[in-house]
């Protein structure tokens, strides 16, 4: 039976594109207020054109393409252009990539709980879709926000995420966006692995309950998915294999197969960790249906945002360093990411407790 959204061959065939060989996401949908907070570590103020000629920065890296895919936007950037005058949505286009972009509106409060969120925007949702959709985006990301610890994430939280992350996704299928579905599990805690591989086998065995009552065509949709790490204050050591492990065990037992693609986010690791990561997930013994690669922000712009510093005459380095560091995830998605890249700034942790965006 054919599905029910008219848009549902192109759909995919986007979400395949975004999910090729050797290549990810970056994730450059950073808020207003979060992209400041970035700009402060390096003395910038925090204004529109700064704005601009950091993403203008990324987008014009030589050869980006080869190992990025897609970018993902904050609705400003969608309609930014270039110093030359040319919109970022076409200059990401021409260099072969595909422009998504972010279409939550961040996290409010669920009363009665111990600080569990739930997210907003499905108000109106599908009128900005269809105008996204007109103005060159072919995919869109929702983020869900759950936590571990004194019996989170609750019942409660993990139905409310699940049933909004669907209906978003329906909503965006509706319109010709390729859903990104991202139900993040932060890393705050003292848990071990078990505990965040349980939690996170639970939290996606019901987004995706609720996906398939929803009616959301699996086929041309990709998951954002935490990796299953233990909680920062946990005191036992894990291997990148351990983490590999039961990632990978914990997807094979909940995410099907028709998924095309599982993109996953940094989550405040260090950028050498989480490519160091990716590529274990990439050979760890364990079947693997889906592409497993990349939607990093932190984890590939740390260190270029650091070399660029706000100055025109640091942009040349420092989309060097971007380029080394897609090249290194990009190697990972494949298997063959071997270490080293960026020097010892690429273990430094991007870890920010609770984290917003």
């Amino acid at each position: 039976m054919a599905h029910w959204s008219p848009y549902a061959q192109e759909l995919v065939q986007t979400a395949r594109a975004i999910a090729s060989p050797g290549k990810g996401i970056l994730a450059a949908d950073e808020s207003t207020g979060t992209i400041g907070k970035r700009f402060e570590a390096i003395k910038l103020e925090n204004t529109e054109p700064n704005r601009a000629a950091y993403r203008e920065l990324l987008f014009t890296s030589p050869n980006v393409g080869e190992h990025i895919s897609a970018v993902i936007l904050f609705e400003e950037t969608l309609y930014q252009s270039a110093k030359d005058g040319r919109k970022f949505v076409d200059i990401i286009k021409e260099a072969g990539l595909i422009p998504g972009i972010k279409v939550d509106k961040g996290v409010c409060a669920i009363g009665g709980t111990d600080g569990e969120t739930f997210t907003m925007g499905l108000d109106g949702l599908l009128a900005r879709c269809k105008q996204y959709y007109a103005d060159g985006a072919r995919f869109a990301k929702w983020r869900a926000v759950l936590k571990i610890g004194n019996g989170c994430p609750s019942e409660r939280s993990i139905v409310a995420n699940a049933e909004g992350l669907a209906q978003y996704a329906s909503i965006c299928q509706q319109a010709g966006l390729v859903p990104i579905v991202e139900p993040e599990i932060l890393m705050d805690g003292d848990h071990d692995i078990e505990v965040a591989a349980a939690a996170t086998e639970h939290v996606l065995a019901t987004v995706y309950k609720y996906l398939e009552i929803n009616g959301v065509l699996l086929e041309g949709s990709l998951l954002k998915p935490n990796m299953v790490c233990p909680g920062t204050g946990c005191t036992k050591k894990y291997t990148a294999a351990d983490i590999a492990y039961y990632t990978v065990r914990t997807l094979s037992r909940t995410v099907p197969a028709a998924v095309p693609g599982i993109t996953f986010l940094s989550g405040g690791q260090s950028e050498e960790e989480a490519s160091l990561n990716l590529n274990a997930i990439n050979v760890v013994d364990l079947v693997r249906p889906w592409r497993l690669t990349f939607s990093y922000g932190r984890a590939l712009q740390a260190s270029t945002i650091k070399a660029w510093g706000g100055k025109a005459e640091n942009v040349a380095e420092a989309q060097k360093v971007f380029l080394g560091r897609a090249k290194a995830n990009g190697l990972a998605q494949l298997g063959k990411y071997e270490g080293g890249e960026g020097g010892a700034g690429a273990a430094d942790s991007l870890y920010v407790a609770n984290y917003k965006y």
